[in-house]
């Protein structure tokens, strides 16, 4: 998949297949969009493309409301490219472009520039200044201008219409068992490993402290699940929260890796959270913390099993 920035950067002179949106998280609704888009491209012998935008456009329009991302830009590129797509285009989004209306953007990207033969795009999608483009409005410019477009219908898992904030709820809760039914895998963070207060190796049980690169974080508490450094995955009782025992003021995530021993300050790590296991919680004494994290140790293998 080549990643562009502009429509002229792309190598289609006889046209593309494509579709549009944000596509965070890239869930199980999201996956029927793409996969849709392949298919179709490859019938077509055309180059499939998703023109999507950087920053989230919520960011531009209305920063206030903008959502948490739940997935970093890297992610979202590596999946996206895991459908055999041919083209991302990431546009820049500004408030300039937000002012466009969309007649514009089908006439003179769309067709003009792009020379479209097919938009899929989700049942909801809507575009171009004050989202005046809606699904039905793009049919009419279609018809017109001389090209297709196909709605996927809203893709429900055991009766639940999935979407991204749907996703966002559910993380929010910490609710992460959840979470995978409806992003077709566990829910995951990633980042660097930083340097901690060293409370955990003081109590036996050592952490990896994470200086974490996505928006969205779970709902504080105790999580079961796996740490992955260098290709290699650890079953891990991961932290999220503020230490209440130690009146920490800053969220943190941490992992407390289990059948590993090293020094990994400055590693890139990938957490993904499996399962829930309890709340944070304030303890009295350090001596009552380390008892919990030892049963917490011993669920997380329960669960991880």
């Amino acid at each position: 998949m080549k990643v562009v920035r502009t429509p002229e950067e792309i190598d289609g002179p006889g046209g593309v297949v494509l579709t549009l949106g944000n596509f965070d998280g890239i869930h199980l609704g999201h996956q029927e969009i793409l996969r849709t888009l392949s298919e179709r491209a490859k019938k077509r012998g055309l180059p499939s493309v998703v023109y999507t935008f950087e920053p989230h456009p919520r960011k531009v329009v209305s920063p206030e409301k903008s959502p948490p991302l739940i997935i970093t830009q890297e992610e979202k590129i590596a999946l996206i490219g895991g459908f055999g797509i041919d083209y991302l285009l990431i546009a820049s989004f500004t408030k300039e472009f937000a002012a466009t209306h969309p007649r514009e953007f089908v006439e003179k990207i769309l067709a003009g520039r792009l020379g479209v033969k097919e938009v899929w795009v989700g049942h909801d999608y809507s575009f171009g200044r004050g989202r005046e483009g809606s699904v039905e409005y793009l049919e009419e410019m279609a018809e017109r201008l001389g090209f297709k477009v196909g709605i996927i219908p809203a893709f429900r898992k055991e009766g639940i219409v999935v979407s991204s904030s749907l996703i966002r709820r559910l993380v929010k809760e910490g609710d992460v068992k959840r979470t995978a039914t409806f992003l077709g895998r566990p829910f995951a963070l990633t980042g660097k490993v930083v340097r901690g207060e060293d409370r955990g190796t003081g109590l036996g049980f050592p952490t990896a402290n994470i200086e974490v690169r996505e928006e969205l974080l779970p709902k504080e508490g105790v999580y079961a699940g796996f740490s992955t450094m260098e290709g290699k995955e650890y079953p891990s009782v991961i932290n999220i929260g503020r230490a209440p025992t130690f009146n920490r003021e800053k969220t943190m995530v941490e992992t407390h890796i289990l059948d590993f021993s090293g020094i990994i300050y400055g590693k890139d790590i990938r957490v993904t959270l499996v399962d829930r296991i309890r709340d944070e919680k304030r303890f009295s004494t350090a001596r009552e913390l380390a008892d919990q994290i030892e049963k917490d140790t011993i669920m997380a293998r329960r669960l991880l099993r």
